[in-house]
């Protein structure tokens, strides 16, 4: 048997977690190729089933104290920590969130080593493990479903009452059957002439950005660039058959506060407070907005609830229906966005008058959708894309003797750059925690 051995945790921070770190295909080439004894936690709610991966060559059992190694996804309980064992999960403590120091602490008074795979990234800073193509994926399924929610309280019927939520779905080629079946009612039959035209706004051009766009792109439609949007909405040139994409980059929802000076990239990721948001009045002309960007404080919010109450109060039949905020930043980008959502009960109404939100679909306002983790809804496939990126580094991580001082661990740039925490001590990139701590 094997002196090099991982355990591969159960998820149990939400009950919505079925994703995984490690799938059973990848398993069997550990357990086949690198000689690599793999610990498997039993788990009812995972995607794969214990089934797969004790036929993977995998040993099921509860008990990972024999694991020198633990990967997980999710940030893991405090208690189950053990004294100098290596972890490997998303922690979510880089920005110092107050709610994960204690675990941190634990963590560092146990001795650990602790690898964050947010940290994992190409020699230009580039991220090499995410899951934001299926935050898009996800997001965009689910603001289709929304649309055709609201649009039925609304009393129409319409092709997008073929889609269904993403968890319904056993994989990710269902929904897009639906969605096709929708397009092709649509390309035929067009849309209610009343609804104008559907107007889709796309904050960001990023992995999540991309990803809702890949699944919107299944129904016919036409772009329009940003600054034509007026002028297409007043010509009166467009046609039901058809659905109408519009995508918003930095220049496109920000401005220099100065008045003489121009859009500078940069300047607006190093100086946010130097610009403002331009991007309220194309709320008068979307019929969704798609929020699906990056966003932190010093940054101008891209929808106040007061901008959005001025919209209300201008016009008795309001186009914008639906805010998809897959970025779901509480108070952020979207200051409506006044909670999370789970996708059991993913949508609220906005009230801009009263500043009150009501579950569901009815009532006046405008449906926010801000479902705290889109990627759960795609566990089979996230899962998988996820493992893939992860692999060519697993071998590294379970053979390395933590014994020793990092930079003798023999580790990758990605992984050395990732590890937060070795033998209880912040690393060099990450002693700015110590303030948290």
């Amino acid at each position: 048997m094997s002196h090099f051995k991982i355990g591969l945790r159960h998820e149990d921070k939400s009950r919505w977690e079925r994703r995984t770190a490690i799938t059973p295909t990848h398993i069997r080439h550990l357990v086949d190729e690198y000689g690599i004894e793999c610990i498997v936690q039993p788990s009812p709610t995972r995607i794969f089933t214990d089934g797969e991966y004790a036929e993977a060559g995998a040993t099921i059992q509860s008990d990972l104290s024999s694991c020198q190694v633990v990967f997980g996804l999710k940030e893991m309980p405090a208690a189950i920590f053990e004294k100098g064992k290596t972890y490997i999960f998303f922690s979510h403590t880089i920005k110092g969130q107050a709610h994960n120091m204690p675990m941190l602490k634990r963590l560092a008074d146990l001795e650990c080593t602790l690898l964050d795979y947010e940290k994992i990234e190409d020699d230009n800073g580039r991220r090499l493990l995410f899951f934001g193509r299926f935050a898009g994926l996800a997001g965009m399924i689910d603001s289709l479903w929304s649309l055709g929610e609201r649009l039925k309280y609304e009393g129409y019927e319409t092709p997008f009452e073929k889609v269904g939520q993403a968890f319904h779905y056993s994989c990710l080629e269902d929904a897009e059957t639906h969605i096709r079946e929708a397009a092709e009612l649509i390309a035929r039959d067009g849309l209610p002439m009343e609804l104008g035209p559907i107007v889709i706004g796309f904050t960001g051009y990023g992995h999540v950005s991309g990803g809702a766009q890949e699944i919107f792109d299944i129904l016919p439609h036409k772009v329009i660039q940003p600054e034509d949007l007026e002028a297409f909405i007043n010509s009166n040139e467009w046609d039901p058959r058809y659905l109408y994409k519009v995508v918003y980059r930095e220049e496109d929802m920000n401005a220099p506060k100065d008045a003489h000076a121009a859009f500078k990239l940069q300047e607006y990721y190093d100086h946010p407070e130097r610009y403002k948001s331009i991007f309220a009045p194309h709320l008068q002309w979307l019929s969704v907005m798609i929020n699906a960007i990056y966003w932190d404080t010093p940054y101008p919010k891209l929808v106040t609830k007061q901008e959005l109450l001025k919209l209300f109060k201008a016009s008795r039949r309001t186009r914008l229906k639906l805010i998809g905020d897959i970025t779901c930043d509480i108070d952020g980008s979207v200051e409506p966005t006044v909670r999370a959502t789970q996708p059991d009960n993913p949508t609220y109404v906005y009230d801009p008058f009263d500043d009150t939100h009501t579950d569901g679909f009815e009532g006046r306002g405008v449906v926010i959708l801000p479902v705290d983790n889109f990627p759960c809804e795609l566990p089979r496939e996230s899962s998988m894309h996820f493992a893939d990126g992860l692999f060519p580094y697993i071998e590294e991580i379970a053979k390395a003797c933590y014994t020793k001082p990092l930079e003798e661990l023999g580790f990758s740039n990605p992984i050395k750059h990732s590890t937060l925490l070795h033998r209880g001590k912040l690393t060099p990139n990450f002693e700015y925690l110590n303030k948290y701590l």
